[in-house]
């Protein structure tokens, strides 16, 4: 992956550096691309055949251009002048020349062999400068051989070819007992490969590949000093924080301590295995199957997520697979799109139940939207904007969910106990707590889970707090219902005031310790924005939910299979409605044209398309009465998608794609779903396991087990203090 350096970035990259490009036309032009980097207004001016300094004095940054079209004398002695002592040396040199060697010597073999001695005795002068300085020899580009002018003719492909194997055969054998230090830069060849036939006169390389050419150079520089997650080349794999050992060291226990309690029990099944009775020749079974015990369901989730969890961290910590950037393109996004919705519509069964957002439509619901998404972050779709705001609604329809989930189980069953708030706050964050040790990443970095975190404590709470109405206690009374009105009222009054008010909310979330769960890079402005992104989906879907099992109470609703949601009049108005809505805001969403101006209507529009969606898919009863199969599996798993498409579907934290084998996306798709949709798969097993056990329904027990989970925050508290003071 490369990285893509900003001018701010690259200053400061190279900050009191010295950088010296020494060659040809061809190294001039590098140089050039290198110089915009820092400098964009820098312009390609002044006698091309001389040196041309380039120096930023606010950044301390020193680039210089030293005109020696061959490798001879006045070249050798331009470096040897660097090898000695007295004298400062460049931090970076960039070297290179060959075509000028060709071209006055008319391609001969004698300039050839010319060409050999003289690199041969400029490479000890090389490897020694290698040892202070970063020193890249810069392989010779092919040309084009139909665009040459007359007097280049004799510049040939594979004239080229031979200089650069001389110079790789030399340079590399230069020290006897060691590796050289020289590294070779073919990278500028390999790019000219492909576009060389755009060149304008065959032996330049256009210009959007030298400045490609020259920001991997910059990669390949500042990528061990400024370490920016999307550049994967040239950085040294990040050293072992406290906290993984720790959790290495733990998961590592537990394998053993499972391993040790499957061999004991195994070898005590062998002793009770049936036996023969020899009267009667019959099997006589001595035990009964014993039902597994918490400890070997403890030590079994954890062995498994331990082994899981080495395959995250070597997928994006150890620099053991590659990765690529991203590149979207309409077919990329839409063609899997296509594929996934046929397989969707043609999975499909009857629901158990009838009912609005019945649990296997939420489920498919869910599932639909999280393969679109997945589909989106692998297709880099975020760049085209229309595509963008409508995975902006998706992501709204999963709190859009949320608020009406909860909010009706509070709502029908008012149970307002430790027990439901610990099993759902468990459920949410298990996965993402393991992956903050494992992975040496903020809670804020996976941003949705603290956002549905944090929603669900807020309509807890609202909820919660005296006087608590429930349905129940609302039927014999609608006085309860303007009660429950009124506290919505005032959620929605405390949202405004928090979204308009956003010093208020950064001092709220900067106090330690909610600072350590919501800071990210430092501030909490990415929590700021991303909550306030979606800011009353959650009352909508609250409010939602109130309205529709106030009317189901009231029967107004028909709710049998295949029949009507309302009157065939009602619903097919409703329905018209609701079509024209849906398309309305696609309409509007596909003409956006700033990302900043539709990002600041979305969270008061985006409600219309989702309560469009429901309407269209809850009016007609035959709709309602069957859902994809496909989809709900998805669906039943789609926290585990999102969160573990981070380390093991994408790469570098999202801002790539895995390469588990190169060469081939297509095979390396196949395999890289596979794996990740098991593995999101088996996570949420073990999450469902552990719940059990964790979080017992028992309150003694359960109070007992918050300690802990308390100390163990209180811990990790601690430990990411000292792993803080160490980094600074």
């Amino acid at each position: 992956m490369m990285h893509k350096y900003k001018i701010s970035e690259a200053k400061n990259c190279l900050v009191d550096k010295h950088i010296a490009f020494i060659g040809d036309s061809r190294i001039r032009q590098l140089f050039y691309s290198f110089v915009k980097i820092i400098n964009p207004q820098f312009k390609e001016e002044g006698n091309k055949h001389e040196n041309i300094p380039f120096e930023d004095k606010i950044a301390s940054v020193k680039v210089d251009f030293l005109w020696h079209p061959e490798v001879n004398g006045s070249m050798k002695q331009c470096i040897k002048v660097w090898t000695e002592d007295s004298v400062a040396k460049p931090h970076v040199i960039v070297a290179g020349a060959a075509t000028w060697s060709i071209k006055i010597h008319n391609g001969s073999n004698e300039a050839l062999s010319q060409y050999k001695t003289n690199i041969t005795s400029i490479a000890p002068l090389l490897e020694k400068l290698a040892k202070t300085s970063d020193v890249y020899w810069v392989l010779q580009d092919p040309v084009y051989e139909d665009l040459l002018s007359e007097n280049r003719k004799m510049i040939t492909n594979e004239k080229i070819d031979a200089y650069n194997e001389a110079a790789v055969s030399i340079l590399n054998s230069s020290t006897r007992n060691s590796k050289s230090n020289v590294k070779m830069f073919s990278v500028s060849k390999l790019i000219a490969q492909e576009t060389i036939m755009e060149s304008l006169d065959g032996l330049h390389l256009p210009e959007s590949s030298r400045e490609t050419s020259a920001m991997i150079l910059m990669n390949v520089y500042c990528n061990k000093i400024l370490k920016p997650v999307d550049g994967s080349c040239c950085q040294p794999r990040p050293p072992l924080t406290l906290m993984q050992k720790l959790a290495a060291c733990f998961f590592t226990l537990s394998i053993v301590g499972y391993l040790i309690f499957y061999i004991i029990h195994r070898n005590a099944h062998r002793k009770n295995k049936p036996c023969t009775d020899l009267e009667s020749g019959e099997e006589k079974k001595n035990i009964i199957n014993t039902p597994v015990s918490p400890l070997e369901i403890l030590l079994q989730s954890f062995c498994k997520l331990g082994l899981i969890m080495a395959y995250f961290y070597m997928c994006d910590r150890a620099n053991l697979f590659m990765k690529e950037n991203k590149f979207y393109t309409h077919s990329t996004f839409f063609i899997p799109i296509i594929y996934i919705l046929v397989l969707g519509v043609f999975y499909n069964e009857n629901t158990k139940e009838t009912k609005v957002l019945n649990r296997e439509q939420t489920d498919e619901w869910k599932g639909w939207m999280q393969l679109v998404i997945l589909i989106y972050h692998i297709s880099g779709a975020s760049t085209f904007l229309p595509v963008y705001m409508h995975v902006r609604v998706l992501v709204a329809a999963y709190l859009f969910q949320t608020g009406y989930g909860h909010f009706s189980y509070f709502w029908i069953k008012g149970d307002f106990g430790i027990h439901r708030v610990c099993q759902v706050l468990f459920r949410l964050n298990f996965l993402v707590v393991v992956l903050c040790i494992v992975m040496d990443q903020p809670y804020q970095f996976y941003y949705f889970v603290p956002l549905v975190t944090v929603w669900f404590m807020v309509i807890y709470v609202t909820l919660a707090l005296w006087p608590q109405i429930i349905q129940k206690k609302a039927n014999g009374n609608c006085f309860w219902h303007f009660g429950l009105l009124l506290k919505l009222a005032f959620l929605l009054l405390c949202i405004c005031f928090l979204a308009y008010s956003q010093g208020a909310f950064e001092k709220i979330f900067s106090l330690w310790p909610l600072s350590k769960c919501f800071e990210l890079k430092g501030n909490v402005y990415e929590w700021w924005f991303r909550w306030r992104l979606d800011r009353y989906i959650v009352f909508h879907g609250m409010l939602f939910a109130f309205i529709y099992l106030a009317l189901q109470k009231r029967q107004v609703l028909s709710e049998g299979k295949g029949e009507p949601l309302f009157s065939n009049k009602i619903s097919n108005f409703l329905l018209f409605i609701s079509v024209v809505s849906f398309l309305t805001y696609s309409i509007w969403a596909s003409s956006c044209k700033n990302k900043a101006e539709c990002n600041e209507l979305h969270p008061s529009v985006s409600v219309v398309q989702i309560l469009a969606f429901i309407l269209i898919r809850n009016i007609p009863g035959c709709a309602r009465s069957v859902y994809s199969t496909f989809f709900a599996w998805f669906g039943k798993i789609s926290l585990e998608l999102f969160i573990c498409q981070y380390h093991i579907w994408l790469a570098a934290d999202t801002r790539g794609i895995l390469v588990l084998i190169p060469g081939n996306p297509m095979l390396n798709i196949i395999v890289s779903t596979f794996i990740f949709v098991c593995v999101a798969h088996e996570i949420s097993q073990i999450t469902n396991d552990l719940t059990q056990i964790i979080i017992p329904k028992d309150n003694s027990s359960l109070l007992k087990r918050l300690a802990c989970i308390a100390a163990f925050f209180c811990g990790l508290l601690i430990l990411s203090s000292i792993q803080d003071k160490s980094r600074h």
